[in-house]
């Protein structure tokens, strides 16, 4: 039983990377590609004072995309709570950038990549997006896109310079996908939609 569910395992993860591999893009060949609604940056730790590392190099990779593409961008990450608060580190953190305010949405309720996913879709609207995360979570916000009918293309940021914390992501990663390949079967709504929010408007009008 053990090793059915570990080939199992094993099947559905190289199923998941398979399927979606060929939508990771180089930044280079980024302006081959029209009619963008946004770039997606997804969330990961951060700190009152600023993001961690990692979540610093998609940030610093969605504004370089940004710069190129001219489109607006989706900040999707956790605030649930006052103490805890991806999204507005997040856009401070781009805003230093220089990069214009009224383009910044920010997702308040992207508790996880299922969520931030679906929700660029049935909130923001969002049919043709760009998804900039480290590689092995590339795959997984890839393959949740291609579930739910988004033409999603992804770049990635740059991964930490610490081997050990990677490899530990990567084995985590495994199975997450797992549980993801089910999610995406099911396609369940996430739990916090609310009204529908046009990418022609202000981005300020996200802001909490």
């Amino acid at each position: 039983m053990l090793l059915f569910l570990l080939v199992g395992t094993f099947l559905i993860n190289n199923y998941m990377i398979k399927t979606v591999e060929n939508r990771i893009v180089n930044i280079n060949d980024i302006s081959n590609y029209h009619d963008i609604d946004a770039i997606l940056v997804l969330g990961c730790k951060a700190y009152s004072d600023g993001p961690s590392l990692m979540l610093s190099y998609r940030l610093d990779k969605g504004e370089e995309i940004y710069q190129l593409l001219n489109t607006k961008l989706i900040l999707s990450g956790d605030h649930g709570t006052e103490k805890y608060d991806e999204v507005n580190v997040m856009r401070d953190y781009i805003l230093e950038k220089g990069i214009d305010r009224k383009d910044i949405f920010l997702d308040h309720a992207g508790f996880t990549t299922y969520d931030s996913i679906y929700r660029a879709k049935y909130v923001f609207n969002a049919k043709k997006i760009v998804i900039v995360t480290q590689k092995y979570h590339l795959y997984r916000a890839l393959y949740i896109a291609h579930a739910l009918n988004i033409d999603a293309i992804g770049v990635e940021a740059n991964e930490i310079p610490y081997k050990s914390i990677m490899l530990k992501n990567e084995i985590r990663e495994i199975f997450s996908r797992d549980k993801n390949f089910i999610k995406c079967i099911l396609k369940p709504k996430s739990k916090y939609l609310g009204e529908m929010i046009s990418l022609e408007e202000d981005g300020a009008i996200t802001n909490g």
